[in-house]
């Protein structure tokens, strides 16, 4: 059929036609795909480059009418039979490809998902938002769609189309903000961005997908498709074992990871490990060293490595540096087979002002404030995430979620929670906004924790949340309808600064600082509370664990193993970080790795060991557990003999079933007939001693004690003991 170019481009004005041409189109449907005119069916493509295009049948493949160029620049139309059933045979200079129309698909997002994402409760984002790939009336393909409320007009562009943003222009849903766009026969593993312009008219540096699901390892910044097929779980006992709250009742050992500096091939160019070498490698050491859970450092996708994770850009995709989200997931498949749970610090505070992720994303501060006061971390250089907005509330809480859900992931460790929680956090006078009532709290950050740590117990009952809050802001770990923020943890950051300000101290003054190992029991029971030795114990100077410790070598040694002790028997769930069970004797660096050769050497393989014996005993004994959560579980035998800086704590199983005295002596002298009172008459036996000699002690030991008749500590009984040097030992009281 003859038809006049004018006809084929019948409706369309000469600012429309230039605004598809140059790419500044924000509606392309109304010009692209098949359109009906004059009783013909007109079917527009805009393929700059192509040669030639021909309209084929779909079903029959044959060629149902060449299209004509509308305009030079790339703009085809052709006339069809109807609406359905064709394809594009497109020849380009170097070859012929047959697909889709991407233009003649329908709406793609359902109304509710629009209206949810709008309130902030699609809590399913990443199979709605970013790259699906899916079928659609038989044909396959990956549907785009992102949130972009301000732009004039957005592209999705990668590989597939040469990253040319005038060739796949998106549709806008206007009560949502959000653009979508199906293309035909791509599937996973697609390089893509979004490109877009600016409600200026300004072409923004291309994105990466805020709700991508994969992304290329840095420094490329490119989003991946990723695939929605199921991964292959065989965890299905660990997922319906024990709930959350048996788990954080019992031991609770927390062995904390930085993935890509545990162990680095050196004969492979200094390189990290990947998630399946992981699997093999740190997954039977965690296990044989008796922790109860693995917390890995930020894993989601982040641009600069020396952050450790903890500015991502990728909340929902896990970093390209270590392998496939497929190889992720077998990962923590291979945790849970050990019997290990797994724990992903979290990073909802702030993000990068890098060009291509979430900085004013559509050219407006779209996920962060616009007020620096509110929206500028100066400690960080980073971006405030806007918790006033619902779609960014939503957004988040989606992440969380995609882990929890998506990875089975057991918990998450939520980061910077104090920075959050204070509109003049690290902020002098006249630098921030007070709330609406004039004070320093964030209100919208502490409604955000209630509702993300609700929506994560009611929909993850495997899950719990954690959070690093710094401050006594009151009730972090209690419920939200009894006023508290949610979580199921929060890291004991005071009982950390005290203990290891005290540790470092020369014996010969600690007694001065006695108070400072006593204090956290104060507070202990206002939270339930974690005792965290982790990463930002070993960096910037503040040297290894083992250099902490005062004295020469052997008292170094000495101190270290009793500090360990006294922490493990101290109330509190427990977390150490990587290298600190070995003594490595420098700093971490995230660059190296644990120096493991360290093991080498007796002393050092004594501190191993005696963490691998903390963690059993811990997991054995309940009353090891149960006062780290309930005051009756503990009492102090010996809190005051500041004069010989020994410590006693009683630990008790639930009704007192059990009992075990842990004594502490923190000075380089042997404490000889040191008498203790203790609640049950019996023997007492010695099941630990952080002096014994396959830990590198001096091998004084008690053995069975029996208690005499003599006073002490408000007790009618007691025993008599012998302290050794630097030492923690465990005494297991006779049963009731």
């Amino acid at each position: 059929m003859n038809v006049e170019r004018s006809e084929l481009l019948a409706g369309i004005g000469q600012d429309a036609l230039w605004a598809l041409i140059e790419g500044r189109h924000g509606d392309p449907f109304s010009i692209l795909g098949p359109h009906q005119s004059g009783g013909m069916t007109i079917v527009r493509v805009y393929l700059p480059g192509a040669e030639a295009v021909d309209l084929i049948d779909a079903t029959s493949g044959r060629v149902m009418a060449p299209f004509s160029i509308a305009h030079p620049s790339g703009l085809f139309a052709a006339v069809a039979a109807s609406r359905t059933g064709y394809r594009l045979r497109i020849t380009w200079p170097d070859a012929v490809q047959i697909t889709e129309d991407p233009y003649s698909f329908g709406l793609l997002l359902g109304e509710l998902d629009l209206h949810l994402m709008s309130e902030g409760t699609h809590y399913s984002l990443s199979r709605t938002l970013g790259a699906v790939d899916m079928s659609i009336d038989g044909i396959s393909g990956v549907r785009f769609a992102v949130w972009a409320p301000n732009a004039r007009r957005v592209s999705v562009v990668g590989d597939f189309n040469a990253w040319d943003g005038r060739r796949n222009p998106m549709r806008l849903r206007p009560s949502a903000g959000v653009w979508e766009l199906f293309v035909p026969r791509l599937a996973p593993g697609e390089r893509y961005k979004f490109e877009i312009i600016d409600a200026e008219g300004t072409c923004l540096p291309q994105k990466a997908d805020p709700v991508a699901r994969a992304s290329e390892a840095a420094p490329s910044t490119a989003s991946i498709v990723a695939s929605s097929t199921p991964f292959r779980w065989t965890d299905d006992g660990w997922m319906k074992g024990r709930s959350r709250q048996d788990r954080l009742e019992g031991a609770f050992s927390v062995y904390e990871v930085h993935a890509g500096s545990w162990l680095r091939d050196l004969k492979d160019g200094n390189r990290s490990l990947d998630w399946v070498e992981l699997s093999q490698r740190l997954v039977p050491y965690v296990s044989d060293m008796g922790f109860t859970h693995i917390e890995l450092l930020p894993i989601m996708e982040h641009p600069f490595g020396g952050s450790w994770g903890y500015q991502p850009l990728g909340l929902f995709a896990p970093t390209g540096r270590y392998g496939t989200p497929e190889d992720f997931a077998y990962f923590i498949d291979r945790c849970h087979g050990a019997g290990l749970g797994v724990i992903l610090d979290w990073v909802p505070a702030h993000f990068p002002t890098d060009v291509w992720g979430l900085a004013r994303f559509d050219g407006s501060a779209l996920y962060e404030h616009e007020d620096p006061r509110e929206g500028f971390h100066r400690d960080w250089n980073t971006l405030i995430y806007n918790l006033g907005r619902n779609e960014v509330k939503g957004f988040l809480i989606a992440s969380a979620l995609e882990w929890l859900e998506r990875y089975h992931i057991d918990g998450l460790r939520v980061d910077a929670v104090a920075s959050m929680l204070y509109r003049d956090y690290s902020r002098n006078e006249g630098e921030w906004i007070p709330n609406q009532y004039g004070g320093r709290e964030n209100l919208e950050a502490v409604e955000f924790f209630k509702h993300l740590n609700s929506i994560i117990h009611e929909r993850c009952p495997h899950a719990m949340t954690i959070a690093e809050e710094s401050t006594a802001w009151p009730g972090v770990t209690k419920p939200p309808e009894q006023g508290g923020l949610g979580f199921d943890i929060k890291w004991n950051m005071g009982w950390m600064h005290d203990s290891l300000s005290y540790i470092e101290k020369d014996p010969i003054y600690r007694s001065y600082a006695h108070g400072t190992m006593t204090f956290g029991m104060i507070y202990a029971y206002s939270e339930h509370f974690i005792l965290p030795i982790s990463h930002d114990e070993v960096v910037y100077g503040k040297g290894s664990l083992l250099t902490k410790m005062p004295g020469d070598e052997w008292k170094k040694f000495a101190n270290l193993r009793s500090y360990l002790a006294f922490m493990w028997g101290h109330p509190g769930k427990k977390l150490l970080f990587m290298g600190s069970e070995v003594a490595q004797p420098g700093e971490w660096n995230h660059d190296g790795s644990v120096t493991w050769d360290v093991l080498d050497r007796p002393q050092h393989v004594g501190i191993q060991r005696l963490v691998r014996d903390l963690n059993g005993h811990y997991a054995d004994e309940p009353a090891l557990q149960f006062g780290d959560f309930h005051p009756e579980g503990f009492e102090w035998a010996a809190a005051d003999d500041a004069v010989n800086s020994v410590l006693g704590m009683l630990r008790y199983a639930p009704d007192r079933a059990s009992s075990i005295l842990v004594m502490s002596n923190f000075t380089p002298v042997p404490r000889y007939g040191y008498r203790v009172g203790v609640p049950s008459d019996g023997v007492w036996i010695e099941r630990m001693t952080t002096d014994a000699r396959e830990y590198g002690g001096s091998g004084l030991v008690n053995g069975a004690v029996s208690t005499e008749p003599v006073p002490a500590h408000g007790r009618p009984v007691s025993l008599s003991l012998t302290l050794p040097p630097l030492s923690t030992i465990f005494l297991q009281g006779p049963s009731p």
